[in-house]
Parts: C-alpha cells; structure tokens; sequence
C-alpha cells in the first residue's frame, strides 16, 4: 500500500483509500488485523495522528472494526448487505435535497428501478413477504391514521415489495429508491391524495404478487406511478395558488 506525498489529496484520505483498496482486492480479508498505528505510520511516512485519522474514515464506512486490549487493534470488518442501507439512504436523500431533483425526475427514477424487480418479486415473494404487504394494507386503511404514520406504512409496503425478489444487491440498490424517494414523494403529495384509492392500488399489486402475475405488478406499479405523478401536479398547482393568493 502506498500513497502520493505529491498529491494535493488529504494524506489520511490517500491511507484510508489505500486501505480500502487493499480490502477491494482482497489483500487483506475479513477479520485480518491491521498493522497498528506506528506500523502504518511508519509504512506511509507520515505522522500517527494522520494515520488515526485515516482509521476514523474507514470505521465510519464501517470497513474496519477497531477492539481494546491486549489482542486488540484494528480488525478488517464484513459488511452485510442490511448494515449498508442506512449508508445508500443517507446517501440519495442528501443527493436529492441538495441537488434539487425535480419530483417528476425522482418519481420516475423511483418506480422505474422498482418495476425492474417486480419479475423476480412475483416469482420469488415468501408467505411473510406477502403478510407484510396486506398487514401495511390493513392499517393503512384505518381512520384516524396520521400522515406520517400512512408514509411510514407506505414505504414498508413497497419494502416488502422489493424485498421479495430476493436477490440483496437490488434490495440494496432500491433501497435509497423506496426509503429516501419515497418519503419524500409522500410529504409532497399526502395533502392530494386519496388514501382510499393508495390502498385500493396497494391491494391491486398485492393481489398480484400473490398470484404471482409479474405483468399485473408491473401494471400495477405504472397504475401507480401514474397516480403519484398527477397527485404532485395538483399538490404544486395548489401551493401555487396560495402563494398567490397570500401575495395580493
């Protein structure tokens, strides 16, 4: 592993990389210790405290797991699938909310990468997946339901959705789609729609899965797309007007 003492680059951030790449290549394996502290300092030529900050990089991307003690260090660490969402959603909500994605763009983006799971959903979706969908059905049906408890329930319904096709790489991928795109949608368009009609849908899709009917889903997601998009429209012109109105 070596670095660019030329490179304009945070020295940490070239260690942190080198290690990382190190990892990628399979240089060092799951659970290996790293050399200690004053090893790496030595290796890279640089000073402890950089290479402590290099440490805090890679823990913070949960690569490495550091342990006190005797036989502790820094240990090269297995990163599941499950610990990585909250990584990917962080991720796409702060690219949407800083890049000022319009609603039309994600929503296409969001039901576009959900229709491509929604083959090997119908196909592969378990009983729990399936009691999943119908439980968030139910109390999405019930009155009284605040809006934030309605989102919440619509995200674990597509979810489950997702998460039927089995496959972890496209739940992974998904994941910043259904629980960062999603609650966002949500929020704009909750004052428009009729939850009625959400549910009806989200029943739609459910009956479809069960049937394991993938061209119903996919219609069913279109259906739904559809549905959103002409919610936000109205929810916008909305807004508009009463900007306008409180204007004069």
């Amino acid at each position: 592993m070596k670095i660019d003492p030329q490179n304009p680059a945070d020295l940490s951030a070239q260690i942190a990389s080198a290690i990382r790449d190190a990892i990628v290549s399979g240089a060092l394996i799951v659970d290996q210790r790293l050399p200690s502290e004053a090893e790496l300092s030595e290796q890279f030529e640089v000073s402890r405290p950089t290479v402590r900050e290099a440490l805090k990089r890679l823990a913070a991307q949960s690569l490495i797991r550091t342990q006190r003690g005797a036989t502790g260090g820094a240990f090269v660490n297995r990163i599941s699938f499950e610990e990585a969402y909250s990584q990917q959603i962080t991720t796409s909500t702060l690219l949407l909310s800083m890049n000022a994605v319009s609603f039309e763009t994600a929503c296409e983006a969001r039901y576009a990468l959900e229709r491509a799971c929604a083959g090997l959903s119908a196909k592969r979706r378990t009983a729990d997946h399936l009691a999943t969908m119908r439980a968030e059905i139910h109390r999405q049906s019930q009155p009284g339901l605040t809006d934030e408890a309605f989102c919440a329930s619509d995200v674990a319904f597509h979810r489950a959705l997702v998460d039927g096709a089995g496959n972890p790489v496209m739940s992974y991928q998904l994941a910043g789609a259904v629980e960062a795109m999603q609650p966002l949608m949500n929020m704009i368009t909750f004052s428009a729609r009729d939850r009625a009609r959400i549910v009806a849908m989200h029943g739609d899709i459910a009956d479809a899965m069960t049937q394991q009917d993938a061209a119903a889903v996919e219609a069913g997601l279109t259906a739904l797309e559809h549905e959103t998009q002409q919610l936000a429209i109205h929810a916008f012109a909305a807004r508009s007007a009463a900007k306008q109105g409180s204007a004069t």
